[in-house]
């Protein structure tokens, strides 16, 4: 969630350049000042009635109407419904219906970060193709995927791992699901939005997050741009964002809607990604009332047999000491919440890819998995850097740059952003667990895969579980061993 990013664009006789302007030092600088989440943006006359035992009353629709309400959608798996009302008392005369638990006004949140920074993206056109040592090391953008290396992505490529056939359902905004890299691979008769007036393919101009999130699970191997952990994996789109923010119902209808099975009207989906996020304040109104219907939702869908996986969070905050504070969906039950890890100077010779990143948050208490999120504390700022693009010329940026994670990411066309925030930690997890069910079934239960990720994770930090890696740095080779 709130990933910084800058782009690439392209220039002539197959090098390619970022464009310069004075805005470049901004994303480093924003890393050094963590931030919290700008949560709520407006409050609305939409409202989350709860029910007794996640169970919603039997005449709620009419009992609503009494009172001068309407039942706009009914979530009985889970015992929710949204309502609407323009009385100013509506929600205390809807929390006195017999088998309502509690009613919460909804929100329109703010789920990824709206200072982020981008500048339009270049496409880099059909330049790879070169026959490599394994999938993946033809593909045009490769030597700068120091993400895959990391969580040693190729050797587990080597040995068959695809991911084919696992579905992966991003809940975020609008993705491009005609990309070069992603073409094919979308589910497009199961792919749907929740927000009204938009399609899951639609968002506002420039760089797309669902987009960047869905290449790294699963950008294609074709030999052009980029490729994900898990290149055979199929993505379902699931739109409940509009430029980052979204209401708690609609997120909630998506992560309902992806893991109920197929044949009941559902996508059926194995996995659930969400690189999303915000802190509340659980004194704050309504705050605990809008976490417990979430979590109902992410219940609902690990019982149903569907692993969720969220990012941590951007606050570089030690969730063991919030005390009052709350970041969901990491929190939310069942989710493996990522941090995220990256390098500082990978352009001048890093390696060293498992290192906190500056912004992550972090705490026993949350976090399941730490994976490559890219970081932005590189100096000097103004310094190139320059590293081979496949199969001729160079990719030249800022040096910090390279630090982050290179992924499609336009919401048209076939551009490619580097990104970098725990939003793009999440994915490489929700990758290596496509990769795992690819290898052992989709009858796996979530309980099983997150097994398989914590015991061949790589325990780093202290012994055991830890603040930053909780049961460790992903690695998709011993994932598929």
């Amino acid at each position: 969630m709130h990933s910084k990013f800058i782009s690439l664009a392209a220039a002539a006789a197959g090098a390619l350049f970022v464009g310069c302007s004075a805005d470049n030092t901004g994303p480093q600088k924003q890393s050094a000042v963590p931030r919290m989440a700008l949560t709520i943006v407006q409050s609305g006359n939409s409202y989350l009635l709860l029910g007794n035992g996640n169970a919603l009353p039997s005449n709620l629709a009419a009992t609503v109407a009494a009172i001068g309400g309407t039942v706009s959608t009914t979530m009985n798996q889970i015992g929710v419904a949204v309502a609407t009302s323009s009385d100013p008392n509506f929600q205390t005369a809807a929390a006195g219906i017999a088998g309502v638990q509690s009613v919460a006004r909804d929100t329109l949140v703010t789920w990824v970060d709206p200072n982020e920074m981008a500048f339009p993206a270049g496409d880099p056109g059909d330049a790879g193709g070169v026959t490599g040592a394994s999938i993946g090391s033809d593909e045009g953008f490769f030597n700068a995927q120091w993400n895959m290396q990391a969580i040693h992505a190729p050797a587990a490529w080597d040995l068959g791992a695809r991911g084919t056939g696992v579905r992966v359902a991003i809940i975020d905004g609008g993705m491009n699901v005609t990309h070069v890299d992603l073409s094919g691979s979308v589910d497009l008769a199961h792919s749907a939005s929740f927000v009204p007036g938009f399609t899951f393919s639609q968002d506002v101009a420039g760089f797309s997050h669902a987009t960047h999130v869905a290449g790294i699970i699963a950008a294609k191997d074709n030999g052009i741009g980029t490729i994900g952990v898990a290149p055979g994996a199929t993505i379902i789109a699931v739109k409940a964002l509009h430029n980052g923010s979204g209401s708690f119902a609609a997120v909630i209808q998506g992560i309902l809607y992806a893991s109920t099975p197929i044949g009941d009207g559902g996508a059926g989906a194995n996995i659930i990604n969400m690189s999303l996020g915000a802190g509340f304040n659980l004194q704050g109104k309504d705050a605990a009332q809008l976490a417990l219907a979430l979590s109902r939702a992410t219940t609902y869908a690990t019982q149903h047999g569907t692993t969720v996986i969220a990012s941590a969070g951007n606050s570089a905050a030690d969730i063991d000491h919030t005390s009052n504070l709350i970041f969901i969906p990491a929190q939310s039950a069942k989710v493996i919440a990522v941090a995220a890890t990256g390098p500082v100077g990978f352009a001048t010779g890093a390696t060293n890819f498992t290192r906190p990143a500056s912004y992550t948050n972090f705490g026993q208490s949350a976090i399941s998995l730490a994976a490559p999120g890219g970081d932005n504390v590189y100096t000097p700022t103004s310094q190139n850097c320059a590293i081979p693009f496949i199969p001729s010329g160079f990719i030249v940026a800022p040096c910090f740059v390279f630090d982050f994670v290179l992924s499609p990411g336009s919401i048209t066309g076939n551009g490619y952003f580097f990104a970098d925030g725990t939003s793009m930690a999440a994915p490489h997890v929700a990758g290596v667990a496509a990769l795992i069910i690819g290898k052992h079934g989709g009858s796996m239960k979530p309980a099983q895969v997150l097994t398989a990720l914590q015991h061949s994770a790589d325990d780093l930090g202290k012994p055991g579980n830890d603040d930053f890696y909780g049961g460790g740095f992903v690695n998709a080779l011993r994932a598929v061993q």
